[in-house]
């Protein structure tokens, strides 16, 4: 703020002190004409119409003469002028490249939902790094084999996600442990296409067959909520369903595509970088074309 303040000052300093060196006649001639204007109050009132008329006069013959004097000073200095713009100009460039603006190189301002959200700010600032994973007997307890069993064998390797995909997810939990007290587990990751295309033809844990999901990509991953040391499914338990709608919006801040948002089926345990996925799935057909 005072690096602005005093470049206004230089501008308006420069413009006036420019303003007497080039235009020298203009200050005379308007000393001149208020010292008529205060002489023609102390005239009688019977004098104004003629007055009125002859100052018509003088103020188009004034205006000719102005024109005729700004033209031969700015002839006359030119070299003034120049030196004046350029001092004009030097304040806004120095405020320009000496602000700065600090963002992560991996995220852009633009690809964020919410620039003033947590999730936003944590995006902006260091790289966020994968939480301890709960014990290995969560994942292959009886309650899990019977609602959720692909997931005992599912991959959970961080290193296996897309890094961008990575940070937003990684956000959205550490919001979720701050802000609301709920504690998100990766369930599942990246999933080869021979799992996919197994998964498919169970008919329970999905409708996508092999390269048709985001799993395939590293840009779609499935999280849950854990409590008490086991994983939570219930969307008929109010902590539970508010957990994952908590989750949803989340990840609409980080840019991300909720499966709770799904019209055909609900998935509110997936979310994913739909227009990336996208991409790649189209390629992948390109290539498998090519390759018979």
């Amino acid at each position: 703020m005072p690096i602005v303040v005093a470049a206004i000052a230089v501008v308006l300093l420069v413009a006036g002190v420019c303003w007497v060196l080039l235009f020298p006649e203009t200050v005379e001639s308007l000393r001149q004409a208020i010292a008529k204007r205060l002489g023609g109050f102390r005239r009688r009132a019977g004098q104004v119409g003629d007055r009125v008329g002859h100052g018509a006069t003088r103020v188009r013959s004034g205006v000719r003469e102005e024109v005729g004097a700004v033209h031969g000073a700015l002839r006359r200095h030119w070299l003034i002028l120049v030196v004046a713009a350029a001092l004009l100009l030097i304040p806004p460039i120095v405020i320009f490249v000496t602000r700065q603006t600090v963002v992560l190189e991996d995220f852009r301002g633009d690809d964020l939902a919410e620039s003033s959200s947590m999730v936003a700010q944590l995006l902006r600032g260091e790289r966020l790094t994968p939480p301890p994973p709960p014990p290995p007997e969560v994942f292959t307890t009886a309650e899990v084999r019977r609602l959720r069993p692909e997931i005992v064998t599912a991959d959970r390797k961080w290193g296996q996600i897309d890094p961008d995909l990575q940070q937003r997810v990684l956000a959205i939990y550490e919001v979720m442990r701050r802000q609301y007290g709920y504690e998100m587990v990766l369930i599942e990751g990246y999933r080869s296409p021979q799992r996919q295309a197994e998964l498919m033809a169970g008919g329970k844990a999905t409708r996508a067959g092999a390269w048709q999901s985001c799993h395939q990509y590293g840009l779609g991953v499935d999280s849950a909520p854990i409590r008490d040391g086991k994983l939570q499914w219930d969307m008929e338990d109010p902590w539970t369903r508010r957990g994952y709608f908590l989750y949803g919006e989340l990840a609409e801040q980080a840019s991300l595509d909720w499966g709770g948002n799904w019209r055909s089926i609900k998935d509110y345990v997936h979310v994913e970088m739909t227009d990336r996925c996208r991409a790649a799935r189209v390629a992948k057909r390109e290539e498998l074309s090519r390759q018979g």
